[in-house]
């Protein structure tokens, strides 16, 4: 038992960082050193209902309470004391996606998440306005798509946000957004620091908005960059934490913020020319620029790190969940054998395969699209495997295809921002994926052709970054973000690097030829087009 983590939980000292990912919500406590100390998880699904990828309001709130309640049994257990004050907390979530709300605070329609795409006129014809990009999962583009569609609640928003801020918001009474966070809302203007000004005239200047009471700037959150003051913890809000009324109201409150900025903060990658890799559910890569790119593309999103900064992100919609059905269907062969073993040492075994298969997964062809991929054109989920007669059929080819397709979509952009010679120093990954030590690791340094790092604190990912993010802004913002991160985060954090490999490289490039190769004719010309 850490004496510095006692200390830091009796006297108030510790910070929280709970993240809303795709399909599990973690509350991680960190101490005064920056180190997590106790967590508490809780799994979760998107639905779709009505064609429409959701998740349930009452959930949210389920999830939140479960996932506090499993970190502070854990403090009781392990430190002998009750957690009852926090020096700082911070809520982060998947961001992009669409939360209208009335002027009494009810949700108009369930949850969209960033997953649908179900917004292309919308995304087109903004993007067209603005002549900036609007992907399909933007907060606004979700916004104008209901305009368009002409749906009733439209006339009864009072305020929008992302599931971030919306927590946030029932927690402290605060309509407020992460700069971050509010670049995947509505396009940010690098020298104000807040939305763009002259696009939200743009916008409300349309025949089709004029006819609503409200305007675009009254119903969008306040914009905060990191370590700014977003609200403190209310009696209401500590016992929407914490029904057991153990948690005491007052904790400063950092921000909320989307997992892209979560992700930056986690991997130090928050200085221009660093970049980092977050895969999971989806996959994205971000890496922070010097200067604005020549040209909007469809394919890269413009948004910014918790302070602001310029950065470019290639966003796949899909990545690990055909790898997890893959390995759901595996444990359950092994269960029918009688044999006994854990998801970890699992998902040991099978990526361990991937070292000794065939460089280019010998004709193997997945697409692991459990949604629709905006990047390639593809409306709706259909995973697929498809194999030559002869090709090599063996579980390491299979999850070697897997592994690669998990990062097929994101490499497409990848080549666009090679175009646009987008510089980056270093590349740092984090998820889930990369608990098994070096093998996607080894597979991302040869799809970046760079250098691959990963850090002790991968497995951590999002929610840690959010607790670091809270601790920030606790007292530590007197100093630069990448100063802080620099001088006490990561001072002396482990790591390991992988530098590519020719033949994996060789064999990536082979299977991509595949991959395009065997996307629809739209996919095709949309990609001749940027290229």
């Amino acid at each position: 038992m850490s004496e510095l983590a006692k200390h830091d939980i009796e006297t108030g000292q510790t910070s929280l960082g709970v993240e809303f990912g795709s399909t599990r919500i973690k509350a991680v406590l960190i101490d005064s050193k920056y180190s997590p100390i106790a967590q508490g998880m809780f799994e979760w699904e998107n639905q779709l209902e009505n064609g429409i990828w959701t998740y349930p309001e009452e959930l949210i709130w389920e999830g939140l309470q479960t996932a506090y309640a499993k970190m502070a049994a854990e403090v009781k257990r392990t430190y002998h004391t009750e957690l009852k004050t926090i020096g700082s907390i911070g809520f982060s979530a998947m961001m992009h996606g669409y939360m209208p709300f009335n002027a009494e605070g009810k949700l108009l329609v369930p949850f969209r998440t960033w997953r649908n795409s179900i917004t292309e006129q919308a995304s087109v014809e903004l993007t067209s306005l603005f002549n900036f990009n609007i992907p399909q999962r933007w907060s606004i583009a979700h916004l104008y798509q209901a305009i368009l569609n002409q749906e009733q609640h439209v006339k009864d928003i009072d305020f929008i946000t992302t599931l971030a801020g919306y927590v946030h918001w029932k927690v402290s009474g605060e309509k407020v957004l992460g700069i971050g966070d509010a670049s995947g809302v509505f396009p940010i203007d690098m020298h104000t620091k807040n939305y763009d000004q002259s696009m939200v005239e743009r916008f409300d200047k349309l025949r089709s908005v004029q006819q609503y009471h409200w305007q675009l700037s009254d119903i969008l959150p306040k914009v905060l960059a990191a370590g700014e003051t977003a609200g403190v913890l209310t009696a209401a809000g500590a016992r929407l934490l914490d029904p057991s009324g153990t948690l005491q109201a007052g904790a400063r409150l950092a921000a909320p913020e989307g997992d892209a900025g979560t992700g930056m903060v986690a991997t130090n990658a928050v200085r221009v020319h660093t970049g980092n890799v977050s895969a999971g559910t989806s996959a994205f890569v971000m890496i922070v620029m010097d200067k604005p790119l020549s040209k909007w593309h469809s394919d890269i999103d413009i948004v910014t790190t918790p302070t602001g900064e310029l950065v470019a992100m290639v966003h796949a919609n899909n990545s690990s969940s055909d790898i997890n059905a893959w390995a759901k269907l595996f444990k359950e062969f092994a269960d029918l054998l009688g044999v006994n073993i854990s998801t970890n040492e699992l998902y040991a075994k099978l990526f361990n395969t991937i070292l000794g298969a065939d460089a280019d997964a010998d004709g193997l062809l997945t697409y692991g699209y459990y949604s629709g991929e905006n990047i390639t054109h593809m409306s709706e989920g259909r995973p697929l495997l498809a194999r030559q007669p002869d090709s090599n059929f063996t579980i390491g080819n299979l999850m070697r295809a897997n592994l690669y397709s998990a990062f097929g979509a994101m490499k497409i952009g990848l080549e666009i921002l090679a175009d646009e010679q987008v510089e980056t120093d270093s590349i740092v990954a984090a998820g889930g994926i990369f608990k098994t030590p070096v093998v996607a690791q080894k597979i991302l340094a040869a799809v970046m052709e760079a250098p691959v790092t990963v850090m002790k604190t991968a497995g951590e990912g999002g929610p840690w970054g959010m607790a670091i993010l809270a601790a920030y802004a606790n007292g530590k913002s007197d100093q630069a973000l990448e100063d802080f991160l620099d001088r006490e985060v990561f001072v002396d954090q482990e790591s390991t690097t992988i530098f590519p490999d020719k033949r994996d490289i060789d064999g990536f490039n082979v299977f991509m030829d595949r991959y395009k190769a065997g996307l629809p004719i739209e996919a095709h010309a949309v990609l001749t087009l940027n290229n």
